[in-house]
């Protein structure tokens, strides 16, 4: 239950063999500047982009996967460096290559992908650099952008070292006596299981003291990346930084502000819920640590094979395509499961071009572990089914569809859980619960943390001080008018802006989560009528990216342009929430 790194790379000297290589290569990518007007340097030139693109990808996925293993690791963690060092090297080489390319025009273009079978699959990937081209900048100006690049990213670079390589794991004394080791990892588990208020408070409190006793220092981090994103949206003349990160993918503003809106006009169906919680399990005060208590008590801990065997029965009905692809993402060797010390936490699927995805985990048992392995296997298959149909240029999908497949396993396996239900009364609740936090998880609080980025953003924009309180402020109002919880009252919690690493490593990112979450509902819901209408599905993973993300969800049936989109959200929210009140009430 481990990575065969070796499925990569035979040995770190056959890794540095490639690095070498694509170092030098590297080199070669200057000589066409100033020729991509000739069509035999064109081929040449975007031929060996494939290539080194190829090598570098895989490069870097070793690295990284190495180094997630045991972020404390220096060795591995100067490889990394190295990768890092080499990318910026390359889009330091090609930094004309966008200027050049459009000055040539889209005729002369077209012109000559016509001419090449190998040039073809460049077809939208430069249409979407054309699309692009009121933000590119002169020759001079791309390659000062590019010599900035790794000092822009210090933010990101700077969080893990702090959130992961330096932050330890806490021992805490029970109130029975008993001490237990509290890490990133288990605290949930820990938080779900024990009944003492002040138990889960101490253990609540050994993640988030590390937050507070660190609020400065990860305020001025937060600060470098939101000062890296402001000096992008004016060097290359965006009207936001939220446009900034949605306009080379087309994707409307409208549908990042409609899907806040809806989040925020909404909020009853989560308040609802939480007061039925405090009354069923007799709190005092509910509190943000509390929702991990379960309302009953059924079968929760599954080993990882039982959960592997619950996924593939979710989805037996779906096609053998679909099934084989399920199947090939988890195979032996691909897949790493439980938590170790130095491990990266949380859990991902990372593909690198024409390779196979690895999967990490931190596999705890639990139910959330079981829907977890289902989620990053949504990831791999769309990576596999890209892989199948689509060349390299446009393997790698947006991340805006990519949480569809993932969310998508997710609706099946929970399906299923409540097709099999064998009718106890007890799983019945559990599974609801599962139903309703995941649509907390994904879609509401998610969304509460982009609408967090859209205020943290708009302070930097307009050139006010990125303080700790300045963030907090943000964080305690946005949590009053979601949850009508006040979150000064907890150890830390105060500090969450501190804790979600996507905030600092992918700014805007976020809110993806939630577009997906209603897209796949969607999809979910079709294919739950017409299990042929898999096949709706199935062409979206095998888009990769080939058009804008927004157009591939249109396609398979989904227009999140709309409110209507995210509405449906809300429906099935209040719904699940109707059931569970009756179930509760035939259960006292």
């Amino acid at each position: 239950m481990k990575w065969k790194l070796e499925n990569l790379y035979a040995s770190l000297e056959a890794w540095q063999h490639d690095f070498d290589f694509v170092k030098d290569t590297v080199n070669q990518a200057p000589t066409f500047k100033g020729k991509l007007h000739e069509f035999d340097s064109f081929t040449r030139y975007f031929n060996l982009q494939r290539d080194i693109s190829v090598k570098a990808h895989k490069l870097y996925q070793y690295a990284a996967l190495k180094s997630d293993l045991n972020r404390k690791n220096v060795a591995n963690a100067g490889r990394v460096q190295e990768c890092a060092h080499l990318l910026n090297e390359l889009q330091r080489a090609t930094a004309f290559q966008n200027p050049e390319v459009l000055s040539l025009g889209e005729a002369t273009v077209d012109d000559f992908l016509s001419r090449d079978e190998s040039l073809r699959e460049y077809r939208f990937p430069l249409k979407k650099l054309f699309h692009q081209k009121p933000h590119v900048l002169d020759e001079k100006s791309e390659t000062l952008l590019a010599n900035y690049q790794r000092l822009t990213n210090q933010g990101s670079q700077l969080y893990g070292a702090l959130a992961v390589a330096d932050n330890t794991s806490k021992t805490v004394t029970l109130k029975n006596g008993q001490d237990i080791t509290v890490t990133q990892g288990n605290f949930r588990s820990y938080l779900a299981d024990l009944e003492d208020p002040a138990d889960r408070e101490a253990v609540f409190n050994a993640i988030f003291a590390h937050y507070e006793t660190h609020k400065h220092t990860y305020a001025q981090m937060y600060n470098t990346v939101l000062q890296a994103d402001v000096a992008k949206k004016h060097a290359r003349k965006y009207d936001s930084t939220l446009q900034s990160y949605l306009f080379a993918n087309n994707i409307p503003l409208s549908v990042y502000h409609n899907l806040v809106s809806v989040a925020k006009e909404n909020t009853e169906p989560i308040k609802r819920y939480y007061a039925l919680r405090k009354k069923v399990l007799k709190l005092e005060t509910h509190r943000t640590f509390d929702r991990f208590m379960p309302l009953a008590k059924a079968k929760s801990k599954f080993a990882y094979d039982d959960a592997t065997q619950l996924f593939f029965d979710a989805i037996d009905h779906l096609g053998d395509d679909f099934i084989a692809k399920a199947k090939d993402a988890l195979k032996e060797g691909y897949v790493d499961v439980y938590e170790q010390e130095g491990k990266q936490t949380g859990a991902y699927s990372w593909s690198a071009l024409n390779e196979h995805p690895f999967i990490l985990l931190n596999y705890d048992d639990t139910l959330n572990s079981v829907f977890t392995l289902a989620h990053e296997a949504g990831h791999s298959m769309h990576s596999l089914f890209s892989h199948d149909v689509q060349p390299v240029a446009t393997q790698s999908y947006t991340i805006f569809v990519a949480e569809i497949a993932s969310t998508f396993n997710e609706h099946m396996l929970l399906d299923h859980f409540i097709r099999t239900n064998q009718g106890t009364l007890e799983d019945k609740i559990a599974l609801l619960q599962q139903a309703i936090d995941d649509i907390l998880g994904t879609f509401y609080r998610q969304t509460l943390f982009a609408a967090y980025e859209l205020e943290a953003h708009k302070l930097a924009e307009e050139g006010k001080p990125i303080t700790y309180e300045a963030l907090s402020t943000i964080m305690v109002y946005l949590y009053k008018h979601f949850y009508d919880i006040d979150i000064t009252d907890e150890p830390g919690k105060a500090y969450v802006w501190a804790y979600i690493p996507h905030l600092f490593n992918t700014p805007y990112y976020v809110y993806q989560y939630a577009t997906s979450f209603a897209a796949s509902l969607k999809l979910f819901d079709m294919v739950k009528d017409d299990p042929r209408k898999i096949e709706n599905h199935m062409r979206l993973l095998k888009a990769g990216g080939d058009d804008f993300p927004v157009e591939q969800v249109k396609k398979a049936g989904v227009d999140l342009t709309t409110k209507d989109a995210f509405m449906g959200v809300v429906k099935r929210l209040n719904d699940l929430i109707d059931e569970l009140d009756l179930a509760l009430k035939q259960k006292s």
